[in-house]
């Protein structure tokens, strides 16, 4: 490899502030000629050579390139750039285009425009116009700060307070309700369980359940036990078949069941027959007790629609109205066969949330109560919109006991509310 001495000529430094020498610049441009024409390895051109394949075949661009050798091409892509980047890079621009300026010659106008030509994949970015992150706009960035100022609603811990209560375990709650949601199963019956009874309907279960409710505010006994004798007489009526004039009989031992299973104080066999006006005797009563124990194979402890509401309420922090009117209108849903497709756990959370509509006139239901009930609101509409309906009809037809019931001041006259109607639109 050889070099010609006239690369010496270039050695003197260029004179920038001044302008550029007619004669350097022809030097220089002779020296790049030079240096290009001598580079060639065993007749192939030396790596550091410039490649200039879009000279010829695009002859006529290189002559207009060439005709203002002042002003540099920008193509599409490299305009783009500069736009999005015209603050941050204002002096970087203003530097490029000087150099441009002082120095532009032959060699340098070649590259530019061989860049224009080259595959969009080809071209290379300025390290100064690299973006590691797309640009975003205004709208954007506005739209990102309003989502970060919206807040999600927390689910509020129920059980902090009772932390030091024994009676309310709060250390082992959540892992009950657990298992209570596990076995619920058990104690539900098939919503067609009546077909299989010959001599018995709907109608008459309903009218026995509606007198129960009025047997059990008279004696004033527990929640509990109400809810624990109708699960009975269902669990009952889905294994035996039972004649019409033993229907009573069925419901005063279910309640005497529950009610040793629930109450501190017992009522006597003699008070339940003399409620039912005389009709039945001790014995009767004593061997439908045994027939009804065999039959449910002395399981009695099953979670109950109470066993739910009890903990629901907790979480939609209720008042004594709230809770009163709750237990209303799913004690009016207990006197309705149509109402045994649903399980205890979503009865109880249906209750809770038509309570709330009914009071606040709106619907509310927060992310605590979705969070301890497992219920989203879509998944209580129907459940809801059938207690409305109830609660509507509830004044009126025989089966008044409820409505009666919760008509007292001990009820704070919790019956005479208004329904939530505009529930009623969800109905499916």
């Amino acid at each position: 490899m050889k070099f010609s001495e006239e690369n010496n000529v270039s050695n003197n430094p260029t004179n920038f502030e001044g302008g550029l020498d007619s004669r350097k610049v022809g030097q220089n441009r002779r020296a790049l000629g030079v240096i290009n024409q001598n580079l060639v390895v065993e007749g192939r051109p030396y790596p550091c050579v410039v490649n200039k394949r879009a000279l010829s075949e695009r002859n006529d661009v290189c002559e207009k390139k060439q005709a203002d050798p002042v002003h540099r091409p920008i193509t599409r892509r490299f305009a783009a750039k500069i736009a999005n980047t015209k603050t941050t890079n204002a002096e970087g621009t203003t530097k490029r285009s000087n150099l441009a300026k002082s120095s532009s010659n032959g060699f340098g106008d070649f590259i530019f425009v061989d860049d224009e030509h080259k595959p969009v994949e080809d071209q290379p970015v300025p390290m100064a116009l690299e973006q590691t992150e797309p640009m975003h706009s205004e709208s954007d960035r506005m739209e990102e700060v309003e989502m970060e100022d919206i807040m999600e609603e927390p689910v509020m811990d129920i059980d902090t307070p009772d932390a030091n209560d024994p009676l309310a375990v709060a250390e082992y709650i959540e892992d009950l309700y657990s298992y209570y949601r596990k076995v619920e199963s058990t104690s539900c019956v098939s919503p067609n369980y009546m077909a299989q009874q010959f001599d018995i309907n709907e109608r008459m279960r309903a009218i026995l359940v509606d007198w129960l409710i009025e047997v059990h505010d008279k004696f004033d006994l527990m929640h509990e036990t109400l809810f624990l004798t109708v699960n009975l007489i269902d669990r009952f009526l889905e294994k035996q078949s039972v004649v019409r004039k033993k229907l009573q009989l069925v419901g005063l031992v279910a309640m005497l069941l529950a009610c040793k299973y629930e109450e501190v104080s017992v009522p006597v066999v003699g008070d339940l027959i003399l409620i039912s006006d005389r009709a039945y005797t001790r014995k009767e009563v004593l061997e439908m007790e045994k027939v009804m124990v065999n039959a449910l194979k002395f399981n009695i402890s099953v979670p109950t629609a109470y066993v739910f509401m009890r903990r629901f309420l907790k979480a939609a922090q209720a008042d004594r109205k709230l809770e009163l009117l709750a237990f209303f209108l799913i004690e009016l849903s207990l006197v309705e066969y149509a109402m045994l497709k649903f399980s205890p756990s979503q009865l109880a959370a249906a209750a809770v949330y038509t309570a709330q509509c009914t009071m606040y006139g709106v619907k509310q239901w927060s992310k605590t109560c979705e969070w301890h009930t497992n219920y989203s609101e879509d998944q209580l509409l129907e459940c809801s919109s059938l207690m409305v309906d109830f609660h509507k009809k509830a004044g009126t037809g025989k089966l008044t006991g409820a409505h009666r019931k919760y008509c007292t001041s001990k009820f704070s006259y919790t019956a005479k509310c208004e329904p939530a109607s505009f529930l009623l639109e969800n109905e499916l």
